[in-house]
């Protein structure tokens, strides 16, 4: 595996080797030791599985007080996947990245604690699945609007569909704001 940094510190684009012949193909998805080695040493508690039409953008999601670091990976169709730094010290607090996956790329991203994740489908489908680091808690979710102009996202896109909880989200610094009022309530 191939273990790639990017310009947002903690999330690591992964490369696998994939063995192909005239049977298909094979690849090694995880392996606890290549990731500790790499410098993931996490423990996955929780995998979840979506699939989706093209357009659909789900996203951005965290949780606040028992924050997941995820391991995405798309087995059917294309996505563009995105990160937000959402931690507060962070030198590039609010600074997003977008990495294309596929099903024919066989890339995985990891999204460490600290940070929000959306995908916007790009194929007529999508088969995403992905590994988390602590169970989800629909009382400690949080999330950012798509849209926010002030870290301005690039998702080659006008008008996704959207769930309703998502057009609902607040812009990074309502969130911020609400968050320094009331730590403990999301």
């Amino acid at each position: 595996m191939n273990f790639i940094p990017t310009e947002l510190p903690g999330v690591i684009l992964i490369e696998p080797q994939v063995f192909r012949d005239e049977r298909g193909f094979f690849l090694e998805t995880y392996h606890a030791a290549k990731f500790a080695q790499a410098g993931l040493d996490v423990a996955f508690v929780q995998d979840n599985h979506s699939r989706s039409v093209q357009g659909t953008l789900r996203g951005l999601h965290a949780q606040w007080r028992r924050p997941q670091g995820k391991l995405v990976r798309v087995i059917a169709g294309e996505i563009f996947d995105v990160v937000v730094d959402i931690r507060l010290d962070s030198p590039t607090f609010g600074r997003w990245l977008g990495v294309r996956l596929s099903a024919e790329n066989f890339r995985q991203l990891y999204v460490p604690p600290g940070f929000v994740h959306g995908f916007c489908v790009v194929s007529d489908m999508a088969e995403v699945l992905y590994k988390c680091t602590a169970l989800y808690d629909p009382g400690d979710e949080i999330g950012v609007i798509w849209n926010d102009p002030e870290i301005g996202i690039d998702w080659g896109i006008e008008s996704p569909l959207l769930s309703e909880k998502d057009r609902r989200l607040p812009t990074l610094r309502a969130l911020v704001q609400r968050l320094q009022q009331a730590p403990d309530s999301v």
